[in-house]
């Protein structure tokens, strides 16, 4: 396995643990507001799916690697990410976790870490985006498990202090996002001091 591939399987797999240490301390305020129009228990399914479709989507095969890259992912998929199945399907993945969540993202992490760890990163996989090989395409979770635990913790009303590694992993691809998005000059204003942000900047 290659050093890049290490590195990955390792940030993913410190996201997924800070991630079900926060849902381990929701202690049943399942029912309290999460992000938008989702409750904790949906932040928390939606989350999960970060793992779950790891799984799932290594079960179907790809002939080829359409897209190279955890940027190219988010862009193929910006108008998928933007739909209101989203919202949809982070209640149905919540509903999904039964009476003890927390235990069940414990239970998902404990099946996906160790299927990961089996890989060598160039698996092909079918995501929602198209064909990419699996090196590319964990990142884009390790991503999204760092960013949506920050949103459980701030929920929670617990400090957000995310690993170092899945941190630095994820604001490499806020900014490759943003350069190639075209909010490069903004996002540096905003970072060094010298502006602040219009209300709604996303990357994504």
């Amino acid at each position: 396995m290659t050093e890049e591939w290490d590195a990955r399987r390792r940030v993913f797999a410190e996201a997924a643990a800070w991630f079900v240490a926060t849902a381990a301390l929701v202690d049943g305020r399942w029912d309290e507001p999460g992000l938008g129009e989702w409750d904790v228990r949906a932040l928390v399914g939606h989350t999960s799916r970060s793992l779950l479709t790891v799984e799932s989507y290594l079960a179907v095969p790809a002939a080829s690697a359409e897209l190279d890259s955890p940027t190219a992912y988010y862009r193929a998929t910006r108008a998928i990410a933007a739909g209101p199945g989203v919202a949809e399907r982070g209640r149905a993945a919540g509903a999904a976790l039964g009476e003890d969540p927390a235990a069940a993202v414990a239970a998902i992490a404990a099946r996906v870490l160790p299927l990961v760890d089996g890989k060598d990163g160039d698996e092909l996989l079918t995501t929602a985006g198209g064909g990419m090989r699996l090196s590319d395409y964990l990142p884009t979770r390790s991503f999204e498990l760092t960013v949506h635990t920050l949103d459980l913790a701030s929920a929670l009303g617990l400090a957000g202090t995310p690993p170092a590694e899945p941190a630095g992993e994820a604001l490499r691809l806020v900014a490759d996002l943003a350069v190639v998005g075209g909010l490069a000059g903004e996002l540096l204003l905003a970072a060094t001091g010298r502006g602040a942000l219009p209300a709604g900047f996303s990357v994504l």
